[in-house]
C-alpha cells in the first residue's frame, strides 16, 4: 500500500491523533528530490507495520509546513503522541530513513 496522502484538513486526525508513530514526508510535485524519494516512501509504507507513513504536499498545506518550520523539502518528521520527535531534511536512501526512524 502506498503512503497515505494527508490533506491539511486530515492532518490533525491522521497524524497528531495517531496512536502509532507517524512518518510525514513534506514534499511538492515540482521538487526533484521529493519525486526521487516517492518510491522509497511507498516501499517503507508497505514494509513497516509499526509506523504510519504519510505524505503532505506543502503547496496545499503551507500553514502546516510553516507551523513545523519546514524550510527545505523533502523534510521528514517523525511524530509520536502528536509531537515531533525527530527531523531530517533532504534526499536519503531507504536505509538512512529506516535508521532515522529507529
Amino acid at each position: 500500500m502506498a503512503a497515505i496522502h494527508v490533506t491539511k484538513d486530515e492532518f490533525k486526525e491522521v497524524v497528531l491523533e495517531s496512536k502509532t508513530p507517524v512518518l510525514v514526508d513534506f514534499w511538492a510535485q515540482w521538487c526533484g528530490p521529493c519525486q526521487e524519494m516517492g518510491p522509497i516512501i511507498d516501499e517503507l509504507s508497505d514494509e513497516l507495520s509499526d509506523i504510519k507513513v504519510c505524505k503532505l504536499d506543502i503547496d496545499s498545506a503551507m500553514e502546516i509546513a510553516r507551523q513545523y518550520h519546514v524550510m527545505s523539502i523533502p523534510t521528514f518528521l517523525k511524530f509520536e503522541n502528536g509531537e515531533v520527535v525527530k527531523r531530517t531534511v533532504g534526499g536519503q536512501s531507504k536505509e538512512e530513513i529506516i535508521q532515522f526512524l529507529g
